[in-house]
C-alpha cells in the first residue's frame, strides 16, 4: 500500500520568514558566551514552540524554523545536533540527545513523477517535499550520531545507540541499535538477568 503523503509549501513567504528568522536566533545563540544562561533561554523561548526549564543547547545547533520544536523540562541537546522541523518534534522531560543527532521530519516521495515538478514562473522548485512529526518521549537517552526519521516515536525511558538509523517507531523501556535501529534488550531482560547473576546460591 502506498503511503499518503503530507506536502508542504517549501516556498510559501511564511516559512521563508520562520527560515530567516531561525538562521537569526541560532547565529545569535551561537556567539554568547558558553555560562550566559540568562539569555540563552531568551533566545530558545523566542526560537521553539515551547521550551520547559533547564534546557542545556550546546553549540553548532541547526533547525530550519524552530517554531516546530516543542522541548519539554532537564534536557540536554549535546553540540552540533540538526533538527530538520518542517513537522513537530516534540521532546519530553529528561532527554539526554549525544552529539551530533540528526532529527528530520522533512522528505520527498521516492516515485520521481511525484518527487520531482515543472518549475512555475518565478520559481526555482523543482521538487515536492513532504513531512511526518518526531516525538521523543520521557527518559529517553540518543546515542552520538543517530538518526531520527520522519514519523518515528521513541518510548519513554529507551536508549538508542550510537550511530543508530531509526525508521520505524521504537517501544518503551528498552535499548535499540543498528541501521536499520532494532530492539536489542529489554530493561526487564536486563534486571532479570542482574537478579539471577547477584542471586545467592
Amino acid at each position: 500500500m502506498q503511503k499518503e503523503y503530507k506536502y508542504i509549501d517549501t516556498e510559501s513567504k511564511e516559512l521563508f520568514d520562520l527560515n530567516v528568522r531561525a538562521r537569526a536566533l541560532t547565529k545569535k545563540y551561537s556567539l554568547l558566551d558558553y555560562d550566559d544562561l540568562g539569555q540563552k533561554e531568551v533566545i530558545l523561548k523566542e526560537l521553539f514552540g515551547s521550551v520547559g526549564h533547564n534546557v542545556l543547547i550546546d553549540e553548532n545547533f541547526f533547525c530550519d524554523f524552530g517554531k516546530n520544536i516543542f522541548i519539554g523540562s532537564d534536557v540536554i541537546i549535546n553540540s552540533g545536533c540538526t533538527f530538520i522541523d518542517n513537522e513537530k518534534i516534540i521532546i519530553g522531560n529528561r532527554v539526554l540527545i549525544a552529539p551530533n543527532v540528526q532529527i528530520y521530519t522533512a522528505y520527498h516521495p521516492l516515485l520521481p513523477e511525484e518527487r520531482l515538478k515543472e518549475k512555475n514562473a518565478g520559481s526555482n522548485c523543482y521538487y515536492t517535499t513532504c513531512a511526518d512529526p518526531v516525538e521523543i518521549k520521557d527518559g529517553v537517552w540518543i546515542g552520538g550520531g543517530a538518526i531520527i526519521l520522519p514519523g518515528v516515536t521513541i518510548g519513554e525511558n529507551s536508549v538508542i545507540g550510537a550511530g543508530s538509523v531509526v525508521s520505524r517507531s521504537i517501544p518503551d523501556n528498552c535499548v535499540a541499535a543498528g541501521n536499520p535501529c532494532r530492539v536489542t534488550k529489554h530493561f526487564d531482560d536486563i534486571r532479570n538477568y542482574t537478579n539471577l547473576r547477584h542471586k545467592p546460591v
